[in-house]
């Protein structure tokens, strides 16, 4: 496997990252990329990083989703985005006490060993807290892409932050003295004071 460095992949949230989010989404043709989704994959792959998404799908254990369903939502990601090397979903509700429901890092662990490589050479990027906290539990690197669920207290502990898709891929394949600046925190980028981010959805 190539790569840039110690990075050897990339791993990405799928709805509200890749994707416009539409919460429990069972519908193939209701994918639609998130706009800079395209140019950044294809920077990752020219760099010679595998790619993979890791994903928290609770609508399963709500009973508003069918595996079928999110199988199939995938696969039409993998049609506009793909090909990905590695697919990690979590059909768990946040009741479950399960190990690979995010911000748990079973997941991204999990697509690491996949991947044949260490979590130190991968990296997680995401548009919530809990993505944040699970890259890091994995000892993986983190990317805040944040959107406007995205908490402005989730945006102030995220280690990196960017505008978009294409900035984070350039945060991360970037020579450390050669790095673009983070972005700074915008306003309207946060959910406003006391709004509740969506949780995980379609966590």
């Amino acid at each position: 496997m190539g790569g840039t460095g110690t990075l050897k992949a990339v791993l990405f949230d799928r709805d509200g990252t890749l994707v416009v989010d539409v919460p429990y989404n069972g519908d193939p043709q209701l994918v639609r990329p998130m706009d800079s989704a395209r140019p950044a994959l294809e920077k990752v792959r020219r760099a010679g990083l595998a790619t993979g998404v890791v994903s928290n799908q609770s609508g399963v254990a709500r009973g508003l989703l069918t595996i079928g369903q999110v199988e199939a939502v995938n696969q039409r990601v993998d049609q506009l985005l793909g090909p990905f090397d590695v697919w990690e979903v979590c059909p768990h509700g946040p009741g479950d006490g399960c190990g690979c429901r995010k911000p748990a890092p079973g997941m991204i662990l999990s697509a690491c060993r996949a991947l044949g490589i260490r979590p130190s050479e991968a990296a997680y990027v995401g548009d919530i807290g809990a993505d944040m906290q699970a890259a890091t539990a994995a000892g993986a690197r983190a990317v805040l892409v944040p959107t406007d669920v995205t908490r402005e207290e989730e945006i102030d502990a995220a280690p990196l932050v960017a505008q978009d898709l294409w900035h984070a891929i350039e945060l991360l394949l970037a020579p450390v003295e050669e790095a673009p600046p983070l972005l700074a925190a915008e306003p309207g980028l946060a959910a406003e004071p006391g709004r509740a981010a969506v949780e995980d959805v379609p966590a």
